[in-house]
Parts: structure tokens; C-alpha cells; sequence
């Protein structure tokens, strides 16, 4: 396959950018080094529209086909921010930003659909335009939601949307894809717990928020396990519990909560909302205290659409042979979503091997995926633009 043959050749110098990026991680909009490289790059290759600056920090390539007969536009997406992590692999191109460290690929998402921009610029073998998409802040920052509302689908006229992810533990380059919804919706809650402080010795003259909040915690399982018909998916999981003392012998007056909540489906995603809402307020009640709960609604569902996953699979397909059609739906989050919500498009993911999981201190983007995921990239304008 002549794309894929292209990348093999490409392969030490998109590496280069890789390790680049990864000794140099940027956390949520502050990627302005990335993003000042990546632009750099997009000039260089001879892309026929450069822009910084989209959605805060990210960057737009616009290249154009030998003629734009069919009219269509293809958006390609990437992330390029790191996480605040402290990174453990001992690598020779390790983070040199203490702290931080690309821990999730994005170095490798980044470095993957420039590749595959040098290689559209410089063959143009469709009809129509291409635009390579560089978001910044996926880890939580809602970057994808940023660059919709600065013009990202008006301004290109973008008519189809698709973005990658690598995967640990699937073997390096195979691919796995399905319709509909592909990962979940995430959304997060505090809950202050109000009591009445005191000795912990004389508990009969509190009300304690410590037990109160212990009963609410175990309670809101009972939203999933029994609100939520069982043939759905949902999560709830209180991940924060804090109070103002630190003292042994203190009945904290108040004590925080803070969670969050997935689904796959809207119906259940309200389910959430108002099971959580009722429990922690009504429980905290029945304890003689009382409940605030903010429950904050986060990145959408990343939703497949069934047609476009048929295009997405079918290149992956002629890469690698085979494709992972019937994978299970991941409950974390991914605001590739929003882009989703504008357009039909599909989100797929590559192997990355067998590595350390995502968002663990000792995992490493695969630079050996790269050949698959930039012909992937390139693969899907050639795809649904082909030249005549």
C-alpha cells in the first residue's frame, strides 16, 4: 500500500517530533510551544492555509486536493496537550518539565497527523480540502468544545469529522472501532455536607458530617444498581472526601465530596443527575444534616455515526488487514465529542502494544504505531475524497 509504505520512509523523522513534543509537555491552552512547532511544520510542508490561535491555542492546516470537483471537506483531529504528571519511564527523551509528561499519546496523536499532513501536501491525490485539526486541552480543559465555538466547522465548512486514539494492550497498529456510542459522557459533582461540629468524644452533641457523608457515599451505588436499567452503563464513583480539620478527636462542621458520573446514553446520563441530587440531599437529612450538591455536566458522549465508522473501518481495514469491529464501549471521556455533536464522523483506536496503560507514570507513546496511524489519517481523505 503505497501510504503505508510512504510512512515506513517517514518513520525517523515523524519519530523526531515525537520525542520532541514529549520531552517538552504542555498542560491544557499552555501549549504554546507545541503548538508554535506545529504551525512551523504546517508552513513547511506547503499547507495552503495556516492559522493559529482557534479555540485559544489550537492550530488549523487547510490543504487542498488537485481540484475541489466534489466540494467536500474532511477534518482530521489531534490533541496535544500532557498531563500533570510526574513521569517514570527513565527514557533519554523524557519530560524535561518536572511534573509534567505525556502520559496519554498526544505526543504521538500530534506527531501521527503531521506525518500524514507532509505526506496529503505533497502528493494532493484528492478532490477536495483537507484540514488537520490541533486541539489543545482534551485532559479536562474541553479544548474540542473551544475550537467549535471559535468558528471550527463555519469557518472550513467542515463536513465530516475524525480523530484517534492509541490503545495499550491492543497489538501495535490494528485497529478497533464501532457505531454509536464509543466513550462516555463525563460529568463530575461536589456535595458539601453541612453538620454540626464538635468533640469527638461527645458525639451526641453533633451532628456528624463524617458519618453523614460516609452513608451518602455508599447510598449513591444504589443509583447504578438499582435506578439504572442493568442492560445500560453507568459509573458513579466519589473520588474526593475532604474536610477543613485534621485533627483526631474533631467532628468536622463540614465535609466535601467530589465525584464523578458516566454514561452512554442521555436517559441515563439525567438519571445521574437526579439520583445523585436526591440521595446525597436526602440522606444527609435523615442524618439531621444537610446537603449542597453542584453536579457539573462535562464532555458529551463520543458518538459514532454507523456510516462513517463503515468508512473509518474499512481503511483501517486496508492497513492492517482486519479490524476490531464488536469492541466494548469505554466509560472515560473525550471531547472529540463536541466535534461529533457538529458533524457525522467516527473515533477510532490503534494498538500502541504492550505498554503501561494510559495515564500512568511509566507509559510511552509506540513509535512503531506511527506508519499505521498516519496512513490512517491520510488513508480517510483519500478515502472519501478520492481524485478522479
Amino acid at each position: 500500500m503505497p501510504v503505508k509504505n510512504r510512512f515506513a520512509e517517514l518513520l525517523p523523522e515523524i519519530t523526531a517530533w515525537r520525542r520532541d513534543f514529549h520531552e517538552h509537555p504542555e498542560l491544557l491552552y499552555d501549549v504554546y510551544r507545541t503548538a508554535g512547532r506545529v504551525a512551523q511544520l504546517l508552513r513547511e510542508f506547503g499547507c495552503d492555509e495556516v492559522v493559529e490561535g482557534v479555540g485559544r491555542t489550537g492550530v488549523v492546516g487547510v490543504i487542498k486536493g488537485r481540484t475541489d470537483s466534489q466540494g467536500r471537506v474532511v477534518g482530521l483531529r489531534a490533541d496535544m496537550d500532557a498531563l500533570p504528571i510526574i513521569e517514570q519511564t527513565g527514557l533519554d527523551y523524557a519530560s524535561k518539565t518536572p511534573g509534567k509528561m505525556h502520559a496519554c499519546g498526544h505526543d504521538g496523536h500530534t506527531a501521527m497527523l503531521l506525518g500524514a499532513a507532509k505526506y496529503l501536501a505533497e502528493t494532493r491525490n484528492f478532490d477536495g480540502t483537507a484540514v488537520v485539526i490541533f486541539q489543545p486541552a482534551e485532559e479536562g480543559g474541553g479544548g474540542g468544545d473551544a475550537m467549535v465555538k471559535d468558528g471550527l466547522v463555519s469557518r472550513w465548512n467542515i463536513q465530516e469529522f475524525y480523530g484517534m486514539h492509541n490503545m495499550p494492550g491492543m497489538p501495535v497498529g490494528s485497529f478497533s472501532i464501532k457505531p454509536g456510542p464509543m466513550m462516555a459522557a463525563a460529568d463530575q459533582f461536589d456535595i458539601i455536607v453541612t453538620g454540626k461540629g464538635g468533640h469527638a468524644a461527645k458525639p451526641h452533641e453533633c451532628i456528624d458530617t463524617t458519618l453523614t457523608a460516609a452513608q451518602i457515599i455508599v447510598a449513591l451505588q444504589s443509583v447504578v444498581s438499582r435506578n439504572v436499567d442493568p442492560l445500560k452503563n453507568a459509573v458513579i464513583s466519589v473520588c474526593v472526601v475532604s474536610t477543613d480539620s485534621t485533627a483526631h478527636n474533631v467532628i468536622p462542621q463540614v465535609v466535601r465530596l467530589k465525584g464523578t458520573a458516566r454514561s452512554l446514553d442521555p436517559g441515563v446520563r439525567d438519571q445521574l443527575e437526579e439520583g445523585i441530587a436526591r440521595i446525597a440531599t436526602n440522606v444527609a437529612a435523615a442524618m439531621g444534616a444537610s446537603a449542597q450538591v453542584d453536579y457539573q455536566r462535562g464532555y458529551p458522549v463520543t458518538m459514532n455515526d454507523e456510516q462513517a465508522t463503515e468508512w473509518a473501518a474499512e481503511v483501517a481495514r486496508d492497513i492492517a488487514g482486519d479490524v476490531n469491529l464488536s469492541m466494548q464501549p469505554m466509560m472515560g471521556g473525550e471531547d472529540f465529542s463536541y466535534m461529533l455533536n457538529e458533524r457525522q464522523g467516527a473515533y477510532i483506536f490503534v494498538g500502541n502494544g504492550d505498554t503501561a496503560m494510559v495515564h500512568h507514570p511509566a507509559y510511552n507513546f509506540n513509535d512503531d504505531a506511527i506508519p499505521a496511524g498516519s496512513s490512517w489519517y491520510a488513508g480517510m481523505v483519500e478515502a472519501r475524497m478520492p481524485a478522479a
